[in-house]
């Protein structure tokens, strides 16, 4: 059943991070400037992409548990609460990038030698960004279906329709990018042009598949004869997911943090993690689906009042997922000096990229702990634990440790990230503890029925 659940939501978050490889790939072919810009602007739309997954993460547990008794009308209710909070998020971030886009890239270049490369990387950034923008809410209403429908057993559908937008992607950053079979060539723009008219694709087919089968989602029927949302419900959806909401908000903005402490360092290096980040996340999807299955299966068991099969369950699928991991952080290590080749950038940003990916490969076990950890917490509606567990831990110890040492020390950049990633050896001990106590443990939907 794990797997039956893993797999395809690997292969969709795998498909996922494949078209952010392609275009990376493709515009690394083109320069640094224009891998540096694109990438800058990736990781800022990072942060809107996390809270869109936490504004729907809050009512999707209680989707999960909901699927677990049956309930049709209470699934239905945390489908129009995800809608809600997704426009509402949207709305928010493109009002965000439209109106200081160029000053939150600008943010990230430091240090070059050639003032023109810094101007070049800016132009290039906020070119990409505006077309970037249009894309937001095809992403939006995807999350919205995506998580409900494997919420619910179905992850096939969702995996398919990334399967075709990989494929659109694939054939128009080709055309759109180089200018191919009488297509403009349009460079990073071009790159941007195709990412969103895949994610257009992958909407349609998912939004079109879901309403055509309503013997099969049950719930659909009559979910938008209206919006509304019962007050106390939604009072209990905000009480859950709003700490899932802020933890996504602040731990995705002390990533983009972190990434401007390493930017401090130069234009090279932002490349560099570039590269190493681009193969890296390809990589995550395997810890990441595995703790995506910890909360749909756990919270299933839970919702079922399951608990003692809920507890052996998790124990197995954080194992299975530190061991599958182990032998994913191998596989990346061979990689290692292969990849930085694919792009057109100087030999120092690419050596700086091997020692990166190498870097990620050797704590890749301990970040499927922690993942299959915040998640088994989560599936029991200990969201103000994560909360704590996660982005305040990031920005009290993850951050500062960056901040200090990339600004008052000459510390190789590399050892930067490793003391970074050791920081969490703290979370690891704490999050074993609180999943031993069995803290998660309980049905946080019994109460309704």
């Amino acid at each position: 059943m794990v797997l039956a659940i893993a797999v395809p939501i690997m292969i969709q978050n795998g498909i996922t991070n494949f078209v952010s490889l392609l275009d990376n790939i493709m515009v690394g072919q083109i320069g640094t400037e224009q891998m540096s810009g694109v990438a800058i602007v990736n990781q800022l739309i990072f942060v809107y992409n996390l809270c869109i997954f936490g504004g729907v993460s809050g009512a999707g547990i209680f989707t999960a548990q909901y699927y677990g008794q049956k309930d049709d009308e209470g699934i239905r209710h945390t489908f129009r609460f995800k809608i809600w909070m997704a426009l509402l998020l949207t709305i928010g971030a493109i009002t965000v990038f439209l109106i200081w886009g160029g000053d939150l890239i600008q943010m990230y270049l430091n240090g070059s030698s050639d003032g023109g490369d810094l101007a070049a990387a800016l132009h290039y950034g906020e070119d990409y960004m505006l077309v970037m923008l249009l894309g937001l809410p095809a992403f939006m209403m995807i999350q919205t279906y995506a998580s409900t429908l494997r919420e619910c057993g179905e992850t096939m559908v969702p995996m398919k329709a990334g399967v075709t937008a990989v494929c659109v992607n694939l054939v128009f950053n080709y055309l759109l990018i180089y200018g191919k079979f009488g297509f403009p060539q349009m460079g990073v723009v071009g790159a941007a042009v195709a990412t969103v008219l895949s994610r257009y694709v992958e909407m349609a087919i998912v939004l079109i598949w879901t309403h055509k089968h309503k013997e099969i989602n049950t719930y659909i029927t009559g979910l938008y004869k209206t919006l509304k949302v019962p007050g106390h419900l939604v009072k209990k959806f905000l009480i859950k997911g709003s700490p899932l909401l802020v933890n996504e908000a602040l731990w995705s903005a002390a990533q983009a943090s972190l990434l401007q402490c390493y930017s401090v360092r130069g234009l090279g290096v932002v490349a560099a993690l570039n590269i190493a980040s681009t193969i890296a996340n390809l990589f995550n999807v395997v810890f990441i689906a595995l703790g995506d299955s910890v909360a749909i299966v756990v919270g299933q068991q839970l919702g079922a009042g399951k608990m003692e099969e809920a507890r052996d369950t998790d124990n197995k699928m954080i194992a299975f997922s530190v061991m599958c991991c182990a032998g994913v952080a191998i596989a990346m290590l061979f990689i290692a000096p292969l990849f930085p080749k694919l792009y057109n950038t100087t030999g120092s940003t690419r050596q700086l990229a091997e020692y990166l990916i190498i870097a990620q490969a050797i704590f890749m076990p301990q970040n499927a702990f922690l993942h299959a950890t915040y998640f088994t917490l989560r599936s029991g509606g200990k969201t103000l634990v994560t909360f704590f567990f996660d982005s305040v831990f990031v920005w009290c110890v993850s951050v500062p440790i960056a901040y200090v040492l990339s600004r008052y020390t000459s510390i190789f950049v590399v050892l930067i990230f490793v003391f970074v990633q050791m920081g969490d050896w703290i979370k690891c001990i704490i999050g074993f503890v609180l999943v031993k106590k069995g803290v998660w443990l309980q049905n946080i939907v019994a109460a309704e029925k």
